[in-house]
């Protein structure tokens, strides 16, 4: 069992640690964006909403972070429809600043701690951690995977963490054809 856990997550690694990189970098500059933006607005503008500002906040950063991921992170793994893929994008964002808000909102409602500080925490650190966590594989996965099996090193990715992979007497992975039966094909239509 344990050497099955190493063995995905030392695949997971060696699979992904450039895209993880530049997904740091990106997201690193959306932080900032992030952060900048809801400690202007939070001794500003939106002083006595705290979790207004942080949703404005992250919708700024989110924006940033499309494009940036689009063309630079995820650029080998752009989608043909681009309407599509910044449709799931924003969708997973949501769900992302969903997470973040929810963080500002629990500090400042449940624990009681109105600080610009304690908040500052519960929704640019916390909140973003786990928001990025879950950011990082829903585009790897479902924003920008849409030739993620289609690449020869990354055929079978999937399989490595148990994504989109059926068990049983069933068991394959859902793939396109292989180069050799695709030109035989075009070869058959001649």
């Amino acid at each position: 069992m344990q050497a099955k856990i190493w063995g995905r997550l030392t695949g997971l690694v060696s699979m992904m640690w450039r895209e993880v990189a530049k997904f740091g970098v990106v997201g690193g500059v959306a932080f900032i964006i992030d952060s900048g933006i809801y400690l202007w607005m939070l001794e500003g503008p939106m002083h006595d909403s705290e979790v207004k500002a942080k949703i404005v906040a992250g919708i700024v950063a989110t924006m940033f972070s499309w494009v940036a991921n689009r063309f630079w992170t995820f650029r080998h793994r752009r989608q043909a429809n681009v309407v599509r893929e910044l449709v799931m994008f924003l969708i997973m964002n949501a769900i992302g600043l969903g997470i973040a808000a929810a963080c500002v909102w629990i500090t400042k409602y449940w624990i009681g701690l109105t600080d610009t500080t304690s908040l500052f925490i519960a929704g640019s650190v916390v909140g973003l951690v786990l928001g990025t966590i879950f950011r990082f594989f829903a585009y790897r996965f479902w924003v920008f995977g849409a030739e993620l099996d289609e690449e020869e090193a990354f055929a079978h990715d999937r399989e490595l963490i148990g994504v989109g992979v059926e068990t049983g007497s069933n068991a394959k992975l859902s793939a396109p054809a292989a180069p050799q039966e695709a030109q035989t094909e075009s070869e058959a239509a001649k």
